[in-house]
């Protein structure tokens, strides 16, 4: 195969056995040629790479083809690096030297190459490969230059000189200055004189670096001192070249070789019209929809100005194209460009090879290169993969590289040099990542592969722009080859796109997390989670829908026939005494601080749809577990409402609505708890118990109100206290109570319910009111709700269902008792054979009880019976709420009141008698329950409260209650006790939500999107009316911690063990399988530790913060997102500007400091009005993303 070729070069093929690596690439090059020239062949054995990176690879690869000895040079910070272990020697330089002087220390280069032996120098690109004193520098140390003469490398560097080499040429040029410009005075003089628009150059390098487009005559001077200042950190030298600013141009190149003998030739031409901030992003050979005129024009100016100069070996002719066919010269790269490869892949052409055997003295037609071999075929593009976050103008992003996985395959090819898991990302240079390289057909199909791949690509641990590059591929400007240098910014919608989920890194940071610095759900007791997987007994075959069978219809299809009136008329008319299972909220709330999570109550879901389909409902939502699900469990409660709808289609869900106070512990707008009931219905709810804490009748109705117009069954709710049965108690009375219904009923509730929070409804009195509200309302559905706090609860739900109610509320056995309600397996045997048989089967629910027997071990963490071993009838002394019992039980001992439990019970007692003998519901139970800890604290008798009011400060929820936060209480405020705790702060007279101003949910819908990202839903923005600071700590958990509502609650809990190995389910076809391997004892620099995992059969470590450590550390603190005075450093890198001081007050948009990262700058601006209060850094400093650098007080 290389004898035609060997014999054209004249050329005789020597094979030697013993090194077979370098026989054809020694062959290639000994003897002598076969074309006669003056050009002396002088053999290259050995290359020494002055650059890094991907560039710094790529020419060790043509060295290693031709059988070179490759040599690789590196800065202290580029020890790690992949481009010194991919050369045959690599050597130091620059110790002690900044990241970029390292590179930039001719001297430092030269010793090291001549120590070793080197023949030639290849510069590469940016660094020194322009500078001609470099290029001298190698020739007079008799080391060879790849690249042009210095002569030419100074004439063509220097953009006035270029400039007037191709006036001289003949090429046309864009008005601009004749001579380097080094001051802002001159710049100032040309703008003045010239007029505006005009583009700030780096006189003495390109790539973008130092580009400015100044409009505006105001912005000259500080866009000058930016873009030198860049040049001069970039290229060593800050001068600038100035020229008019060409509107909507095209940004053409083309691509030239030339040798020792004079002879020229192009390789055809580039379009890298897609940039932003003057740096090419994605390039393509060749131009698509260039008129053939113009590209032959365009060669041949090239051509011609290459030879006018006397070019040697490859470089790159510049001209901007306008839309009318004109073209202009603006720059010669005198060097290899990034985009080469585009044009090796449409000519098959070598260029590195190429510029090795220019300067080893080979002519371009012994390479066998003439103009009219040169063929360009089909197209290829390069998109240059950048660790930049174009969500944020491109930011440049650091750090460790936790996955990288590439898109290969036909068609593709990737240049890069840092790209592996575990690679540290520095701010100290270029931020390219890797080069992707597609070449097909034509540019549609070069574009598919490119897409294709970039798909591929799974990169974690840094942002990247490859969702920007996506967008821009997919584009049908781009597809039609229609763009120009405007693209990007004319295109707005380049930018909207959805972030990478990047669930199993933020999974295994999760773990990570909880293993170094324990768990992030503070667990109640000392008792662990145990070690089961709760056996979840058999459904009918098909208990997936819609594949599946459907479970058995129940009274949810009654309501979506025949509305909440023939839904209610269908509860009436049953027979028998109907059930409304709590186990999915109340049940886990009274038993297991509401902390059960969705993970479990999924599991369980098609057993209940098939096996319960004649509940009268599941009371699965609304109440404490809408902020226990956000604020502990990090779950989002609308998805857990959502998920379960789906697995249970045929059964009503009810949850609690606290009237006014929606599912929150205050009072709202009222236009929130409109848009609450609306939204929930949306999402799967059906059933409302409205109630209030107080009985507050104008509370009540506007929840009856909200949740009758959202389409939902209205439950209205009477919650119960005192005692009816007793003739000494007489605040809360039977007229009471039928009073209260009255009203309920005008109101247009569907179903009544006696909400019995404490367990307070004895047998007797259950009797007695039901009887009389079943008389006034024989139509009406009665629901009757309680605790079995005191033993008595399937007692008086047998009474209630004897009396006339229809629906009584229970849990399954393993989840009944005590504070929670009473068992269903006890009153399902209890009327077996009788007129109100409940038509259950012991035997399914026996089933049922076992699955939450295993699961409530899974949280023993929060198990009440650590401290209540079983019923008390205290609780109709104490009467607190079944669900308030354990956590207040908890609260103690989180106050070191664990020991003295039976007197906060005792203090409960009177805390609620000094408060007007309250009805205490949540959130007024709340009220009591803070006053009773508050009392016992300070070791205050109700007397001395009474006594002491006016000098004690009292909890926050006493004095909201007293100020009328929530309504009005039933005989009115105690007095003076009101005035003496209020101190004559303002009260607030009638409904609180009456006078408050509506909420704008499009304006915080904005203000969520913008600090947690595109997931934002209109769900969350509810979420956020209800618990704004709840939400926002959730949807920052969420973004940093990914979907741990998947893991399995162990798991979830305390973390899995070393060498244990689990699955995660994190969508339906997609699972995670995850062994944990290891955790380091050592600690890194910043106070880390590095945990190991294995995901998917692949290695893979995270490395978290250790909290204790990182206190002793003093490591510099990080912004905190949520506060706004706090502003934190946009991308890694080094503070050279600090433009404020402590006490300055600065405007919205000010610039505070300056950063430089990655050779580029960013002004960091204030992101409001106020006045400057702390500056935590100092000019110099270098910096981590995110880390605090100023904090201000916003006016």
């Amino acid at each position: 195969m290389l004898g035609p070729y060997l014999a054209r070069l004249g050329l005789v093929p020597v094979y030697n056995v013993a090194s077979a690596r370098n026989s054809v690439a020694r062959a290639m090059r000994l003897g002598p040629v076969a074309h006669a020239s003056t050009i002396e062949y002088q053999p290259i054995k050995s290359v020494l790479v002055a650059n890094r990176g991907e560039i710094a690879i790529r020419v060790f690869r043509a060295c290693t083809e031709l059988g070179l000895r490759s040599v690789a040079i590196y800065s202290e910070q580029d020890k790690m690096h992949m481009h010194r272990q991919k050369a045959d020697e690599s050597y130091l330089i620059g110790e002690g030297l900044p990241p970029v002087e390292a590179y930039l220390s001719i001297p430092e280069i030269i010793r090291v190459a001549k120590e070793n032996n080197v023949d030639a120098i290849h510069p590469g690109y940016g660094f020194l490969s322009e500078r001609s004193d470099f290029a001298q520098a190698c020739i007079d140390n008799g080391i060879r230059f790849i690249g042009p003469s210095p002569g030419v490398v100074k004439r063509m560097g220097d953009k006035v000189a270029a400039r007037a080499a191709a006036i001289a040429a003949g090429v046309q040029v864009v008005p601009g200055t004749d001579q380097p410009v080094t001051t802002e005075e001159e710049a100032m003089e040309f703008c003045v004189k010239y007029g505006l628009p005009v583009m700030l150059k780096a006189a003495y390098g390109g790539g973008g670096r130092g580009m400015r487009v100044v409009r505006e005559l105001s912005d000259v001077r500080e866009s000058f001192n930016r873009a030198t200042s860049e040049a001069k950190a970039a290229f060593g030298n800050g001068a600038m070249f100035i020229e008019k600013f060409i509107e909507r141009p095209r940004h053409i190149e083309l691509q030239i070789l030339g040798d020792h003998a004079g002879n020229i030739v192009h390789l055809f031409e580039r379009d890298c019209s897609v940039q932003r901030r003057h740096q090419k992003l994605v390039e393509v050979a060749p131009a698509p929809n260039l008129d053939q005129r113009v590209r032959e024009a365009m060669a041949a100016d090239a051509v011609k100005l290459a030879q006018f100069v006397g070019y040697e070996n490859a470089g790159t002719v510049e001209f901007l194209l306008d839309n009318r066919g004109n073209y202009y010269f603006i720059e010669v790269n005198a060097r290899l460009q990034v985009e080469h490869t585009v044009t090796e892949e449409i000519t098959g052409i070598d260029l590195v090879q190429s510029q090795i055997r220019v300067a080893e003295g080979l002519t371009l037609p012994e390479m066998g290169m003439s103009q009219e071999k040169i063929h360009a075929q089909g197209s290829a593009i390069q998109c240059r993969v950048t660790t930049e976050d174009p969500a944020k103008a491109f930011q440049p992003d650091t750090g460790r590289l936790e996955v990288f996985r590439s898109g290969e395959g036909m068609g593709i090819r990737l240049d890069g040099a840092s790209a592996f898991a575990g690679a540290i990302i520095s701010p100290y240079y270029d931020s390219l990542l890797v080069k992707v390289i597609s070449r097909a057909s034509d540019l549609h199909a070069s574009a598919a592969k490119m897409n294709r791949s970039l798909r591929e690509f799974r990169i974690r641990g840094v942002k990247t722009n490859i969702p920007f590059l996506l967008n821009v591929l997919e584009n049908q400007k781009f597809l039609n080859g229609t763009i120009d240098t405007t693209f990007i910014d004319e295109n707005p919608q380049l930018f909207q796109f959805q972030p990478s989920q990047n669930r199993a890194q933020k999974l295994l940071n999760y773990l990570g997390n909880v293993l170094v610095n324990g768990p992030l759900t503070p667990l109640a007791t000392g008792l662990k989670p145990a070690e089961v997987s709760p056996h979840i007994p058999d459904t009918p075959p098909g208990k997936v829908r819609p594949k599946g069978v459907p479970p058995p219809k129940g009274l949810k299809d009654v309501l979506k026939e025949q509305g909440p009136e023939g839904f209610a008329k269908a509860v009436r008319e049953h027979k028998g005494l109907m059930l409304m299972d709590t186990t999915f909220r109340d049940a886990h709330q009274s038993l297991l601080a509401t902390r059960v999570r969705t993970h479990d109550l999924l599991k369980i879901s098609p057993y209940v749809a098939h096996n319960f389909n004649s509940l009268y409902s599941l009371e699965n939502w609304g109440g404490a577990t809408f902020d226990v699900a956000m604020r502990f469990l990090h779950e989002c409660p609308w998805e857990r409402l959502d998920s379960m709808r789906r697995l249970i289609p045929n059964i009503p869900f009810q949850m609690l609505l606290r009237g006014a106070n929606g599912v929150g512990y205050t009072s709202y707008p009222d236009n929130a708890v409109y848009k609450f009931c609306d939204l929930s219905v949306q999402a799967g709810m059906d059933i409302f118990r409205v109630f209030d804490s107080l009985n507050y009748l104008p509370n009540l109705i506007l929840g009856i109100d909200a949740a009758g117009k959202a389409g939902g069954v209205v439950e209205g709710a009477i919650s119960y206290s005192g005692d009816i049965s007793d003739p000494s108690r007489t605040k809360y009375t039977l007229e009471y109570y039928t009073n209260l219904a009255e009203e309920l009923v005008k109101a247009g509730i569907h179903v009544l319910c006696i909400k019995d929070m404490a367990g307070l409804l004895k047998p007797r009195a259950a009797e007695i009111l039901i009887t009389e509200i079943r008389s006034r309302f024989p139509d009406l559905p009665i629901h009757i709700h309680t605790h079995d706090t005191s033993g008595a609860g399937v007692a008086s739900m047998l009474q209630c269902a004897k009396s006339g109610a229809d629906v009584v509320d229970v849990a399954v056995d393993s989840m009944s008792g005590m504070t929670s309600q009473p068992s269903m397996g006890a009153v399902v045997a209890s009327l077996m054979g009788d007129e109100l048989d409940t038509g259950f089967n012991l035997d399914t629910i026996s089933k049922y009880s076992a699955y939450w027997e295993q699961t409530r071990t899974l949280y023993a963490p929060f198990e009440c019976a650590v401290t209540m071993k079983s019923g008390n009838a205290d609780v109709y002394q104490n009467e607190i709420p079944g669900g308030q019992y354990t956590n207040l039980q908890f609260q103690a001992y989180s106050l070191g009141l664990g020991d003295q439990f039976e007197q906060v019970k005792k203090a409960y007692s009177e805390a609620n008698m000094l408060l007007g003998d309250l009805i205490k519901v949540t959130p007024s139970s709340k009220t009591v329950g803070d006053f009773a800890q508050f009392m016992v604290q300070n070791k205050l008798t109700a007397a001395e409260v009474e006594e002491r009011a006016e000098e004690l400060s009292f909890p926050k929820s006493v004095v909201e209650f007293m100020q009328g936060y929530l309504g009005e209480p039933y005989g009115g405020f105690p007095e003076p006790l009101r005035t003496k705790i209020l101190k004559g702060m303002p009260r607030i007279e009638g409904r609180p939500g009456e006078s408050m101003a509506p909420l704008d949910f499009e304006t915080m819908h904005e203000e969520l999107l913008e600090n947690h990202g595109p997931r934002v839903s209109k769900y969350d923005v509810l979420s956020s009316a209800m618990y704004p600071k709840v939400t926002n700590d959730f949807l920052t958990f969420r973004n940093k911690y990914g979907p741990v509502d998947k893991l399995d609650t162990r798991i979830f809990l305390t973390g899995p063990k070393v060498g244990e190995e689990f699955e995660v389910e994190i969508e339906k076809g997609k699972t995670l399988h995850i062994k944990t391997l290891a955790m380091a004892e050592d600690l890194t620099p910043n106070g880390e530790r590095e945990v190991f995992f294995e995901l998917n059969g692949q290695l893979r470590s995270v490395l978290i913060r250790d909290n204790a450590a990182a206190e002793e550390l003093h490591v510099h603190p990080k912004v905190n997102p949520s506060v706004k005075g706090e502003i934190g450093a946009p991308m890694p890198g080094t503070i050279v500007d600090i433009r404020v001081k402590e006490g300055d007050t600065v405007t919205k948009g000010a610039p505070l400091l300056v950063l430089s990262a990655m050779k580029m700058e960013m002004v960091v601006q204030a992101p409001c009005d106020g006045t400057i209060t702390s500056i935590p850094v100092s000019k110099d400093m270098k910096l981590e993303g995110d880390d605090l650098v100023m904090k201000l007080d916003p006016k």
